[in-house]
């Protein structure tokens, strides 16, 4: 016999999934349509705007794109950039977490208040320093200059800290007692324990560092160099006409994050909700 209690649903229950299906639908549909656009050819988006699907399905848009622009270079960019930034990311934060949770020492709230505050200054504010201190360490138009700034995240490292506060320091005790040294309690008892706190800062990472248009405008010159934000804009502007290479463009920047969050997504939940962050 079922003992569960069945669920009922009030009024306003079905009112707020109709709102969230309508906001989903008004979220997705740019999406989605660029998506179509993509498979398009041009004469067809022309002469049937008003259709959604394509008359006839073709990958005329994506040939165009890699033929026509450096696609495939700015996409290496783009993968080499957000993987080396999001490995170091974690290392950095979690590293960090584990010393400002597990740790005594003199000025330790100071400097964490001092870290939290580096979150309210508009990256705005800080362009011009940015700028002058990658020219001064030569490695302006390079890789480099997008990955040395943002080997720190300080709302990573918040979050770390959140998760690593709550493992009992008794774990820590025990290892020690069996004679483990700090980083062996960081790599065998911290990390282990605070992996959703990884996918989460992991995925916040990786499409901060993807998406990024501003710093490598800034930092880069060379078409080869760039990466794929900075590259559609360039590419946008010089085949204004080719709407169905543009969409094709903008679709190969948009789906790896799209499918990445879709892999990742329970771990980006469990992650918000365990450290405390609504």
């Amino acid at each position: 016999m079922n003992n569960e209690k069945k669920r009922t649903y009030k009024p306003y229950h079905y009112l707020i999934i109709i709102f969230l299906g309508g906001l989903s639908v008004v979220i997705l549909y740019p999406l989605v349509w660029m998506l179509m656009t993509s498979f398009k050819t041009n004469v067809d988006i022309r002469t049937n705007r008003a259709k959604f699907f394509p008359t006839e399905w073709t990958l005329e848009g994506y040939r165009t794109a890699f033929e026509k622009a450096p696609i495939a270079n700015w996409f290496i960019n783009s993968i080499l950039i957000t993987v080396i930034i999001t490995l170091a990311v974690i290392v950095t934060s979690t590293l960090m977490g584990y010393v400002f949770a597990k740790y005594e020492f003199r000025f330790k709230r100071t400097l964490f208040v001092l870290l939290l505050a580096t979150m309210m200054v508009p990256p705005q504010v800080t362009m011009i320093p940015r700028y002058l201190m990658i020219q001064k360490l030569h490695l302006f138009d390079t890789r480099g200059a997008l990955i040395v700034p943002a080997l720190v995240s300080a709302f990573s490292v918040y979050l770390a800290k959140q998760f690593i506060a709550d493992i009992p320091d008794s774990l820590c005790e025990a290892a020690k007692i069996d004679g483990a040294g700090p980083f062996q309690i960081y790599w065998k008892v911290i990390l282990p324990n605070i992996r959703p706190a990884i996918g989460s800062i992991g995925i916040f990472t990786a499409m901060a560092s993807w998406n990024d248009y501003l710093n490598p405008l800034l930092m880069l010159n060379s078409i080869d160099k760039m990466t794929l934000p900075l590259g559609l804009i360039y590419f946008n502007s010089d085949r204004t006409s080719d709407l169905s290479a543009t969409m094709a463009a903008a679709a190969m920047m948009m789906m790896p994050m799209i499918v990445i969050f879709i892999l990742f997504q329970k771990q980006f939940i469990k992650g918000m909700t365990m450290s405390g962050i609504k």
